[in-house]
């Protein structure tokens, strides 16, 4: 790989392939994200030490990155340090904070998650999924879990635009539905992890039929990604504990109301459909 994954922020793209990394390669992104300032200034043999690997570790590291080397890692990070606000250090949330102050810093942790999103898109990847589903004879959402709600979402969206959608949760009704898809179709799939087994296997499946994959994933080096023909990728700080984190939610939907307003611009007939989903339902209101 000769150029950078994407022209973003390399601290995110970092944790977007951590869990692809071998696990020298691993020791250099915690010493990295450990103290990323440390590590601007560090040479290759300071960081290799720190990390307790060997330099064609720090060296391999930097190139699954897609740098050429370690310099240009180190300018990457340095310019990610000199774009980071200040204020991110104080959005941890203490156990004595009071309720004003939780709120502050819950608002805080999801403006950066949604700058953060924005700092990892590729337009490339977005323009790519707007053509795809403009041209997609039917659309087939699919999320299993938190990721089933987000699925949803995009189905609700979609079809108020005038899309043929549908969107399944239920794992055993994914795995039908994926057997059924056709040259034509296009499978969307939502999985934060990208390792879903309930969601790459049928994928899986869907691209063996034919079907056109876009995947939404927070893994960039996940299985998922792996059968997609185009991948959005969105940050995650989700911890395995802690599952479908609502800031992670933001993240899927914000990309996706990116994504759906692009399609809205480009669909024929899309202003027409939210006209008239609108007016059917203009009596239920008071």
């Amino acid at each position: 790989m000769g150029s950078k994954l994407s022209q973003s922020n390399t601290l995110l793209m970092i944790s977007s392939i951590y869990s692809a990394l071998t696990k020298a390669e691993k020791k250099v992104a915690d010493a990295v994200n450990a103290n990323p300032e440390e590590a601007v200034l560090a040479t290759v043999t300071d960081l290799a030490e720190q990390a307790g690997v060997g330099e064609t570790s720090v060296i391999r590291f930097c190139r699954k990155l897609g740098f050429r080397g370690y310099h240009e890692f180190k300018l990457s990070v340095a310019q990610d340090l000199v774009d980071r606000p200040s204020s991110l250090a104080n959005a941890v949330i203490g156990e004595d904070d009071d309720l004003i102050t939780v709120a502050r810093k819950v608002t805080m942790n999801h403006e950066m998650m949604l700058k953060n999103t924005l700092d990892l898109l590729s337009a490339d990847s977005l323009r790519m999924a707007v053509d795809q589903m403009l041209a997609a004879n039917k659309i087939y959402v699919y999320g299993v879990g938190s990721s089933g709600i987000t699925a949803l979402d995009l189905h609700y969206r979609l079809m108020r635009t005038g899309f043929n959608v549908e969107a399944h949760r239920d794992s055993h009704i994914i795995a039908m539905s994926a057997s059924l898809v056709k040259p034509g179709d296009l499978v969307f799939g939502i999985s934060t992890s990208g390792s879903t087994r309930d969601l790459v296997d049928p994928v899986k499946q869907a691209k063996k039929n034919g079907a056109v994959v876009i995947c939404l994933t927070s893994h960039l080096r996940s299985p998922i990604a792996a059968y997609a023909d185009t991948v959005l990728l969105v940050p995650s700080r989700e911890l395995p504990t802690e599952g479908g984190a609502l800031s992670t939610k933001f993240t899927q939907v914000h990309l996706l109301n990116i994504l759906t307003t692009l399609l809205t611009m480009k669909a024929q007939g899309a202003n027409q459909a939210l006209d008239k989903t609108a007016m059917s339902v203009v009596d239920k209101l008071y």
